[in-house]
């Protein structure tokens, strides 16, 4: 049991956080690098480099320099295990970072140091916010011209509604930053200048504030503004206080600069340092919670990946495992399939590189292989338990289309394809009936995910496809106690009824003007965002 709890506390599961372009990436390879995970970072724009990120797996992600989908990368450091969950800053692709939020222990909030806080990181910190998920800001690209550090942390308490502690402060001014200063250790911390453009580790050098030879090479005018700094932060700052870091009330802030290393070490070590071990996870309606250091085991499966390995055309579901001891070929109970299954080939990631593991703990990630049998928000757990974890997020589509084979004889692969994709949330997917058209309506949250299915279904199942843009951008959920009311929607010429994966009626609407129309004609009939039994963000 002590050795059970003790590989419990060392533990780390964490998502990285931002807008577009941030630099998420970047920085996720980078820890990687100082992991040890890694030993050569192949960033998206290193120059002189075909390399691409080492998260960024799928074709599409190293043509366009952008993810799409999360990934889940793991290492060893410093006797830490650390599961890192890297997700899709692009706002298209929210349902997949929503859904992967729900499987950390605390999210790392990147800001771009020219930027500020931008509007994709908005919508992503409450989210965060709301779940009361601890949050580490780290303020990147200090390689180049950036704002006032004091202006950043003003922006976090008017934007967020949050308090920011830095733990370390750049030393010097406007991309031309020697060091940091470590406010806790009371250390200085000075890089040396590398060539590699971050393809390496960088050596620093480290020493007190009342070191000579440190004033030395920080120069006599950094050396003065930095104490200006310090004095100013201890006066009119924050105190350190851990207990609100831990409700999500006060973040710790970074300076640093992912795609040169600057300060990319510190923050890992003291990320680690204070970021939570695994949490508890709440049950369905309410009904309570599950603790890591319970034996029995439980997990949740929050993201499902076709066709990782091209030459397999594998399917994959990651499990956060939330108690007791995962161990290889170990039968579980699968509560939605109400029967007992063996988890086989259980692997970790380095994105789309695999290890057969043996065993794995609370706080791990684990990907099994998945005959189809799951579906995101599934809950595998002892025999003894059978619970069920709360859902997952649905989100309405906002953008819709009809989509069919363009060739009839790539039917089978085609349908094999939609059902996948919408399997793992990449999609969803409706039909209409009676209609005698073979096709179906596909839903996403934003357009550049037509764009993804579109490469999927020819590139991993050789089905190239016809797309029309249908002119709905709302869609309803639709109940009666009375089916005959549903069968006989008045209002519907500017709309489609249309059927989901479970069978249930949805509505497609070109806009509120008209869901509002159907509304007064149909008594007795209810209109929901989401469906009934699933739980809205």
């Amino acid at each position: 049991m002590q050795d059970f709890l003790e590989k419990i506390e060392k533990r780390r599961t964490f998502a990285i956080i931002s807008h577009p372009d941030a630099g998420k990436t970047t920085l996720t390879e980078k820890l990687l690098l100082y992991g040890g995970a890694i030993h050569l970072a192949g960033t998206v724009k290193a120059r002189k480099s075909n390399k691409h990120a080492v998260s960024d797996w799928m074709e599409i992600e190293k043509q366009r320099g952008i993810s799409v989908t999360s990934s889940v990368l793991q290492f060893d450091y410093d006797g830490y295990r650390v599961n890192i969950l890297d997700t899709p800053g692009h706002q298209d692709f929210s349902e997949d970072t929503y859904r992967t939020l729900l499987a950390a222990d605390s999210a790392v909030m990147l800001i771009d140091a020219a930027k500020g806080v931008e509007e994709q990181t908005k919508k992503l910190f409450w989210v965060c916010h709301r779940r009361h998920l601890p949050i580490f800001t780290f303020v990147n690209k200090l390689d180049r011209y950036g704002r006032n550090p004091f202006d950043l942390m003003d922006e976090l308490e008017r934007i967020l509604n949050i308090r920011a502690y830095p733990i370390n402060w750049p030393i010097g001014i406007d991309g031309h930053y020697v060091g940091v200063y470590d406010r806790i250790k009371k250390q200085v911390e000075l890089f040396e200048s590398d060539t590699s453009h971050g393809a390496k580790l960088l050596k620093s050098t480290t020493g007190t504030l009342d070191d000579p030879q440190i004033i030395s090479v920080m120069g006599e005018e950094n050396y003065k503004n930095l104490c200006n700094d310090i004095e100013l932060l201890d006066l009119a700052g924050d105190d350190f206080d851990l207990e609100k870091v831990k409700k999500g009330e006060l973040t710790p802030m970074f300076f640093g600069s992912a795609m040169t290393n600057f300060g990319v070490r510190s923050f890992l070590e003291k990320f680690l340092e204070l970021s939570p071990k695994p949490q508890q996870r709440m049950l369905k309606y309410g009904s309570g919670y599950i603790d890591p250091t319970n034996e029995a085991f439980s997990a949740f499966i929050f993201k499902i990946q076709a066709n990782m390995n091209p030459a397999h055309r594998d399917r994959i579901s990651f499990m956060r495992i939330c108690s007791g001891m995962f161990s290889k070929g170990m039968s579980v109970y699968h509560v939605q399939g109400k029967k007992s299954i063996k988890l086989s080939q259980p692997q970790q990631f380095l994105a789309q590189e695999r290890t057969i593991i043996e065993e794995a703990y609370p706080g791990d990630i684990i990907g099994v292989f998945d005959p189809g049998i799951f579906s995101i928000g599934d809950t595998v757990c002892d025999e003894s338990l059978k619970i069920q974890f709360e859902d997952m997020p649905v989100f309405p589509p906002e953008i819709f289309a009809r989509v069919q084979p363009k060739d009839s004889l790539k039917r089978k692969q085609f349908t094999k394809g939609i059902m996948q994709l919408a399997q793992e949330g990449a999609i969803q997917v409706f039909e209409q009936r009676d209609t005698g058209l073979e096709s179906f309506i596909v839903g996403v949250v934003g357009s550049l995910q037509l764009e993804v299915l579109e490469y999927r279904l020819l590139n991993e199942y050789s089905a190239p496809l016809l797309m029309n843009q249908l002119p709905y951008s709302v869609a309803r959920w639709v109940y009666a106690d009375d089916k005959n009311k549903i069968d006989n929607l008045k209002g519907l010429d500017n709309g489609m009824l249309v059927y989901d994966k479970d069978d249930r009626p949805v509505i497609l609407v070109s806009n509120e003007w008209s869901l509002g129309w159907i509304l007064e004609r149909n008594p007795g009939v209810e209109f929901l965002m989401v469906p009934s039994d699933a739980r809205k963000i």
